[in-house]
């Protein structure tokens, strides 16, 4: 019986679990979107979620839970792989994607299922976004693209 067990396992230890969601919810909050398969992409979006609306909040005590849960990670520069931005993943947190979700009561982040599947095992590839804030490509247009031409 399962009674009252949440989350799946994944096929890690806790730790590793931990450190996988730790790592998978940075990398959606400094690039907005990321890829991965579809079992981790829901437990990701039952961690992140939370650590938004505790953003919402901008008090020092969500401050410091978020860097509990999240483990603070400065960001590199796409353009030069030897810099460090000075921001890390928390300040981006609070600065930049908690504002965009000040009247929003939930659902931050979607699942898109696509038409790829991992080679070796045949996981389902699906892409995580944050929903205000990435780009939604239709067709291979960018979003700004695509209205454009529809109008």
């Amino acid at each position: 019986m399962r009674h009252r067990v949440v989350g799946r396992r994944l096929s890690r230890t806790a730790s590793h679990r931990t450190a996988m969601l730790r790592n998978l919810a940075q990398s959606l909050i400094e690039h907005g979107q990321v890829k991965t398969t579809l079992p981790k992409a829901r437990e990701l979006v039952r961690f992140v979620e939370p650590l938004i609306t505790l953003a919402k909040k901008n008090t020092l005590a969500s401050r410091r839970l978020v860097i509990a849960r999240l483990r603070d990670r400065l960001m590199a520069d796409a353009k030069d792989t030897d810099m460090l931005l000075d921001d890390s993943v928390v300040q981006k947190l609070f600065k930049t994607v908690a504002p965009v979700y000040a009247n929003r009561n939930g659902g931050y982040t979607r699942i898109i299922k696509t038409a790829k599947w991992r080679i070796g095992d045949n996981g389902d590839i699906v892409v995580v976004q944050l929903v205000d804030i990435a780009p939604i490509s239709i067709r291979g247009k960018s979003a700004p693209a695509a209205a454009a031409s529809a109008t």
